[in-house]
């Protein structure tokens, strides 16, 4: 989670835990929440607390800079429990907080670390390759105006350096997405008996390339952000 978090609350018992969660908007999908670890519904509570924290403090002052950092950083991380087009609206809400953090101050390192981090999740949600690479491109002038202000920052040095790699990360991801597609093509040719007679069906529905990416791809897309982001805060740790 990019900038400084409220403090934990005490620990609930995990009946306790899935009763919040079922009761809370941002839970998302119930059969999900069902079937998390207690570690993970003790993330998804706890980065709602600090959203709603800096969400009201924000409402408190509308210039307060680190509220807008916290709650863009929170609603970043909410995004990484969710799938689909879910995924893809807290990804935009974090970054229109993150930018409107970075309107009232442009030197604000964190605030541009965790930009930086929202828009690579941004790359990595799109198949065409120039419209992902716009994200990075912009990823990577977010991590160098934050070294401009903290030079020697070990964790916004590896980001800089790790977004140098997304453009081939993602090439490569999409070639992997692609020999899926093949292969569950022909598994629904070889079902069909070989095909023929099809065309009708085939001509309604949508192109296989852009179906597999809509539904299956997100799992895969929206995981490779998490990982992204917890390997942009973690690998500065020794």
């Amino acid at each position: 989670f990019c900038p400084p978090a409220p403090l934990r609350r005490a620990p609930l018992p995990t009946a306790r835990l899935k009763e919040a969660l079922f009761s809370n908007p941002v839970s998302g999908n119930l059969e999900s929440v069902a079937t998390m670890s207690r570690e993970e519904m003790e993330k998804l509570i706890f980065f709602d607390s600090a959203r709603e924290k800096a969400e009201s403090d924000w409402n408190n002052n509308k210039r307060d800079v680190q509220a807008l950092t916290r709650w863009g950083g929170a609603l970043l991380e909410l995004a990484h429990f969710r799938q689909g087009t879910e995924a893809v609206d807290l990804i935009q809400l974090a970054v229109e907080k993150l930018e409107m953090a970075l309107e009232i101050n442009p030197k604000k390192h964190d605030a541009l670390w965790c930009l930086g981090n929202a828009l690579t999740s941004q790359g990595f949600l799109y198949a065409d390759t120039r419209k992902a690479n716009t994200f990075f491109d912009r990823a990577k002038s977010c991590f160098e105006r934050a070294l401009v202000e903290e030079p020697r920052n070990e964790q916004y040095l590896k980001a800089l350096e790790m977004t140098t790699k997304a453009p081939y990360l993602h090439l490569e991801l999409q070639k992997q997405l692609m020999e899926q597609q093949r292969m569950q093509e022909m598994q629904m040719q070889m079902a069909q008996g070989g095909g023929g007679g099809g065309g009708s069906q085939q001509a309604q529905e949508p192109p296989a390339s852009e179906f597999y990416y809509d539904v299956a791809g997100w799992a895969v897309l929206v995981g490779l952000g998490a990982l992204w982001v917890a390997l942009a805060r973690n690998s500065a740790k020794p």
